[in-house]
């Protein structure tokens, strides 16, 4: 897949086929829309071309009141648009003055003048353009005066509740990562560094890998314990998670701790990436080390019976 910064030095294609949004997660909405550019390119030999926005609008738009997490950094979006076939990535700066252009201009200048867009493939009721002004209908009366064909992908709904990356979000701060993941198509994901910790579930025989995030933006499910797979340089184990406070040791730091079953590598400053498969139990705290020894015990005996489910 080709990443470019802009379109001032996008090549020409035989048959552009064009998708945009925030993408944010690349959910089972997301995964709809990018079949079916997938498809139309292979029937016209042409091309898949995803314009994405980073940062995320809302971010830029409102900085002081929204306090949007997102479910994907732009690498982690990367690389999910290239697993499901996407062939050029165009990354748009999402500026003040960006956010100034009319459906029109955004159309003209993008679209038909740099990327020469055929065919034009939007997800239901997306909106583009200075305050979301442009619509499918907007596009579907100017298509031809464009010179593209443009289409839209139905609402899709999921046991009757339309896929979002809102629904998505309120199911991880809630903790609930089975349904997370389900609309997510995959395991909801958090990548970082391994840093230094107090080190004192090695002393209770649960030693763990304290991970800092690399997306300051990330959204970090609630606080909790977890069953999760630990990915370290291309080799996948089980293990368990637990992101809170750490209430039992007077902890006044929110913090992410993974203990990898079966491991003993040195792994300071070396990035992990957690794979979230559910939830064990909500984080509480225990009257003393004995106690919350004897509840890791029972955490890992389930966390081992949901990843050998």
């Amino acid at each position: 897949m080709n990443i470019y910064s802009g379109v001032d030095d996008f090549p020409e294609l035989k048959y552009p086929v064009v998708t945009s949004g925030t993408f944010d997660g690349v959910h089972i909405g997301h995964q709809k829309i990018l079949s079916r550019i997938k498809e139309i390119a292979e029937h016209s030999n042409g091309e898949t071309v995803l314009i994405t926005f980073w940062p995320h609008p809302r971010m830029v738009l409102s900085p002081q009141n929204d306090q949007l997490k997102l479910l994907s950094s732009f690498e982690e979006k990367a690389e999910l648009l290239e697993r499901f076939g996407v062939d050029h990535l165009v990354k748009i700066p999402f500026t003040p003055e960006f956010s100034k252009l009319s459906s029109a201009e955004f159309v003209e200048k993008y679209l038909v003048d740099r990327i020469k867009t055929k065919k034009l493939v939007i997800g239901y009721n997306h909106r583009f353009g200075r305050n979301r002004e442009g619509s499918f209908d907007y596009l579907a009366r100017n298509a031809k005066h464009y010179g593209f064909e443009v289409e839209e992908i139905p609402k899709q709904d999921l046991d009757d509740v339309a896929i979002s990356s809102t629904i998505i979000r309120k199911a991880l701060a809630e903790g609930d990562i089975s349904h997370a993941n389900l609309y997510l198509g995959r395991p909801y994901d958090l990548e970082g560094m391994v840093v230094k910790g107090n080190q004192l579930g090695r002393k209770i025989g649960f030693p763990t890998a304290n991970l800092q995030v690399y997306e300051s933006a990330k959204l970090i499910p609630a606080d909790g314990a977890y069953a999760v797979y630990a990915n370290y340089q291309g080799k996948q184990s089980q293990g368990m998670m637990n992101i809170g406070y750490r209430p039992t040791v007077n902890g006044r730091e929110r913090t992410i701790e993974i203990n990898i079953f079966d491991f003993d590598q040195e792994i300071y400053s070396h990035t992990l990436k957690i794979q979230l498969i559910d939830q064990i139990r909500r984080e509480r705290k225990f009257d003393d080390l004995n106690e919350l020894k004897k509840q890791l015990t029972d955490d890992k005996k389930k966390a081992l019976q949901i990843l050998n489910a």
